[in-house]
């Protein structure tokens, strides 16, 4: 089902010399690769036709779930205080001032909602450790019990027959880092090389596939520029690139410490929430301007990643705002890696620019334009295939996973013993077939992580907001599959698209 990727226009290729990860094959122009928008109507309806057939063997599904959101416990056997846990008791940051004390009580209940997992068919969960629970103040004194509680829940996974993924950070940065300056201060990127050290180390027998970092923007750019997600600082641009640059150096730090102690086998990779175009026609005209979009909005994070160095082009755009770069940080930063993760809910329209002047132009959505409860979450499914698609093209990644992919809604009540979530079951199936999509064009994804196993604490929306597959009742701690869960299981159990 897969043959050679359709080529962008004007394609530059990948020079092997710069391209730092792992098992990179340039794309060479001039391939005999018939783009998607030269194919005749006939050619298209046909390809249509291969949604029904299977997802390779070896692809991966999953579900997903982040340590603060899932396990509460949050001050229990020993874990420190969060950013998270210190933002959320902050009046008015949360909504109804919700906590992440007792969250879906995973910390207690793991081993049934793995029982629940596997009775899904589901073989591959993302989870991510919690820093606070093996080093209560970043750094320091090193509480066992946190090694102690993980390495029973990975007994469990293997009991069940479930295969773990592993993020080394997902937003919970120990509140006593933050109060040393947090993301701006080199002294968090020394105590994460630390904390990474010990726990891939500590799990390396149980853990094969490691994601370094979730979502750099979310935990620098809105957390200390627009201060809607905790510590909630308002800082100047410059400080905000910082810790941009600080969450690179981290990145390296844990491919550093999976390449030393991960053991035969082990692979290591980053998560990163991309910014994500869609061109609004697929045409030359339109794809080369989504694919100047692309590189322009992500030359920070994975345009430095692989050139192993900022950009010119942003160093101009940002000026005196670049960050301080200190010699050796993009050896760390530029680190071979085995794979990207990639969490896409959403996508700008994009299309050439009519001015003539600027290469691309975005589109604005009307005000009716669907999306989720989440105000965020406009329903663009092509955003799967044009993400994955401009990552093998543009940077040469052959090895992308969806690591997140998933919808926020309100208010699903049980009746009856179900959650009727078809919304859901729609939004899954859309985004599924535009994985399939880029399967069938050539496009290296390999798996596929549903977001979320279970509804949980959704940062600064709370309790109100739910991602889960899994209903959770908060108040009783009962757990009911929802529609969706059953639709995936079905579709884990075909590998293909029902």
């Amino acid at each position: 089902m897969t043959h050679a990727l359709p080529l962008l226009p004007d394609f530059v290729p990948v020079a092997p010399a710069t391209a730092r990860h792992t098992g990179i094959a340039p794309v060479i122009k001039g391939s005999a690769a018939t783009p998607a928008s030269a194919l005749g109507s006939e050619a298209r309806n046909s390809a249509m036709l291969t949604y029904s057939s299977p997802f390779p063997a070896d692809f991966v599904f999953g579900v997903a779930a982040a340590a603060p959101q899932i396990e509460g416990a949050a001050f229990t056997d020993g874990k420190g205080e969060s950013i998270w846990d210190r933002f959320c008791r902050t009046p008015g940051k949360v909504h109804d001032d919700d906590t992440l004390d007792v969250a879906c009580d995973h910390y207690n209940r793991f081993d049934d909602d793995f029982a629940l997992m596997a009775s899904l068919g589901v073989r591959n969960y993302r989870l991510s450790l919690a820093w606070p629970r093996i080093y209560p103040n970043g750094d320091g004194e090193l509480n066992q019990a946190g090694l102690d509680f993980y390495h029973r829940l990975f007994a469990s996974m293997k009991k069940h027959g479930i295969e773990p993924w592993v993020t080394l950070f997902h937003w919970d940065l120990p509140q006593s880092l933050e109060d040393r300056g947090g993301w701006t201060s080199r002294v968090t990127v020394d105590a994460f090389a630390r904390y990474a050290d010990t726990v891939v180390k500590a799990f390396a027998g149980e853990v094969k596939h490691w994601i370094t970092m979730n979502e750099i923007r979310c935990f620098t750019q809105l957390a200390y520029g627009y201060g809607t997600k905790a510590p909630g600082r308002k800082e100047s641009t410059a400080v905000v690139n910082q810790t941009f640059h600080h969450a690179l150096l981290c990145h390296g730090h844990g491919v550093r410490a999976v390449r030393e102690f991960g053991g035969a086998g082990a692979v290591v990779g980053l998560t990163d929430n991309c910014d994500v175009c869609i061109p609004v026609t697929e045409t030359p005209a339109d794809i080369a301007a989504a694919k100047a979009w692309f590189l322009e909005k992500n030359a920070h994070v994975l345009g430095a990643m692989h050139a192993g160095h900022y950009p010119a082009e942003y160093l101009e755009r940002v000026g005196p705002d670049a960050p301080d770069v200190r010699p050796g940080d993009f050896d760390l930063i530029s680190l071979a890696t085995d794979h990207l993760g990639l969490n896409i809910y959403t996508g700008t329209y994009v299309r050439a620019s009519r001015d003539g002047i600027q290469a691309w132009e975005a589109v604005p959505l009307p005000a009716n334009y669907p999306r989720a409860d989440s105000p965020w979450l406009h329903i663009a499914p092509q955003s799967i295939y044009w993400a994955t698609r401009f990552c093998a093209e543009l940077y040469g990644h052959q090895s992308l996973f969806i690591t997140e992919n998933g919808c926020g809604y309100n208010d699903e009540p049980v009746v009856n013993g179900e959650v009727l979530d078809l919304h859901r079951r729609d939004f899954l199936r859309n985004h599924l077939r535009e994985a399939h999509r880029a399967i069938a064009d050539g496009v290296p994804l390999k798996g596929y992580f549903l977001w979320s196993f279970i509804d949980n604490y959704e940062w600064e929306d709370g309790y109100q907001r739910r991602f889960g597959i899994v209903h959770c009742d908060y108040a009783t701690q009962v757990r009911t599959p929802k529609l969706s869960a059953r639709y995936y299981a079905e579709v884990m159990r075909e590998r293909c698209i029902l």
